[in-house]
């Protein structure tokens, strides 16, 4: 640890400037540079003056795999520069104290008592209890901390800010209280376990792993105990592209069913097959007994089932063309994957809301503006929140400018991929969880 005049000194003279350009670009060197300072005021604000360490969590995009994780399929995804960062102190005291910035109140979770409390269901609090109540259940050690923070993934953005806010809190419990022993993989089901089973969100753990590892990732479910893990060397920017997260305005509140739906219709295919997920199956089976399918479970079940195994295979053609740097193959493949996103899957809006469709909006005017040019398709959970687009350099200003005027100003947020997951940062040797 170091005091927070320590950490200010050092951040104004420039010491920590090299470190920060292993996790940020370096045009935004002295945006990052003015957060952590601010980071820091908040802190001493709220908690006081002291030593404290600081940490950090990165969102994730899906580059490939759109609802496929929950169902043992395959994914392809990439930590991104904007993140969520905290500064903490321990504490004696069995409790932990978190503000953040911009929220009123703050989360307090009591450590002698970790079981899950219904109103607590889809609140920060319950994501923290959660993970503190399965690290106890696993053996690692958990204590009281006083935290601050502030973060650059906006909620309802598909960059997947809880996921972001899980990994962060693992990381400061492994770093304070772990010797930072908790390894990304075991971060991640961490993590996951605390949404499913105290948040109240039947995610699957694509989001929690890109989260966690950092960088861009290939991701194999089949066997979701100890998933396959390969990193893909991938920098958009060599292709003269640029990766843009366009937000739509819409908000993921009072969307849990229409999620909860997308691998509840998945597994109830399954299990006319006599499986518990789609992975043990196959398209063969759903074209085989498509009547039967339709008559028990619906069409949308069935269309989304088609999806699920015709988007695994994408990701194994997405996969083998960056890896032999066929970017206009890759384009295709994700203009594929967001049509059967929008036709298949059906996550572009929501059935129940059919004059909000911020998404369909959002992919209608990029296809207007890029023509023929770039790739766009339905980013994460869908529904609401974000569309993801591939946009050449060279018509970077044009297209946000053009996207901007239909969104609104600020929806478009181009991003470049982080090479590490949750981190604890400013110290002499990255430790990465």
């Amino acid at each position: 640890m170091a005091s927070l005049e320590e950490y200010r000194q050092k951040l104004e003279q420039g010491e920590f400037d090299e470190y920060l350009c292993t996790l940020y670009p370096p045009q935004k060197l002295n945006e990052q540079r003015s957060r952590y300072l601010s980071l820091l005021g908040g802190f001493e604000a709220r908690f006081g003056n002291g030593e404290v360490r600081l940490f950090s969590a990165p969102g994730r995009t899906e580059l490939g795999g759109n609802h496929t994780d929950h169902n043992h399929g395959l994914c392809l995804a990439a930590s991104v520069d904007l993140d969520l960062i905290a500064a903490v102190r321990p504490t004696k005291e069995p409790v932990i104290r978190i503000q953040s910035e911009g929220f009123e109140g703050t989360d307090v979770v009591d450590l002698t008592d970790l079981t899950p409390r219904e109103e607590d269901r889809e609140r920060s609090c319950a994501l923290i209890r959660g993970i503190a109540a399965r690290m106890t259940a696993l053996g690692f050690s958990v204590g009281g901390f006083d935290g601050y923070i502030t973060s650059q993934v906006p909620q309802g953005s598909g960059l997947s800010s809880s996921a972001a806010f899980e990994i962060l809190i693992v990381a400061v419990l492994s770093g304070l209280y772990n010797k930072g022993g908790v390894d990304p993989v075991t971060a991640a089901k961490l993590s996951q376990f605390a949404e499913n089973a105290y948040f109240g969100k039947p995610c699957g753990l694509m989001d929690q792993m890109a989260c966690s590892v950092g960088g861009c990732i290939f991701l194999d479910f089949e066997k979701p105990g100890d998933p396959r893990v390969e990193r893909i060397p991938l920098r958009f920017a060599s292709f003269g592209y640029a990766l843009c997260i366009v937000a739509t305005g819409g908000s993921h509140a009072d969307l849990t069913e229409e999620y909860a739906a997308v691998p509840a219709e998945m597994k109830a295919v399954a299990e006319l097959f006599g499986k518990e997920v789609l992975r043990e199956a196959s398209l063969s089976d759903v074209m085989a007994q498509a009547k039967e399918i339709r008559r028990v479970c619906g069409d949308r079940a069935w269309l989304r089932a088609v999806h699920f195994f015709t988007e695994n295979e994408r990701v194994k053609e997405e996969v083998a063309a960056l890896k032999q740097g066929d970017f206009e193959e890759y384009k295709k493949l994700v203009l594929a994957s967001g049509r059967s996103s929008f036709q298949w899957l059906q996550n572009a809006y929501s059935c129940a809301s059919p004059k909000e469709q911020g998404v369909v909006v959002a992919l209608a005017a990029t296809a207007l503006l890029l023509g023929n040019e770039g790739a766009y398709r339905v980013h994460g959970g869908g529904f609401a929140g974000t569309i993801q687009a591939l946009v050449p350099f060279a018509r970077l200003d044009a297209y946000q400018t053009g996207i901007e005027a239909v969104m609104g100003e600020g929806a478009c947020h181009p991003l470049s991929i982080r090479p590490v997951g949750g981190v604890e940062v400013l110290c002499k040797t990255p430790e990465f969880h």
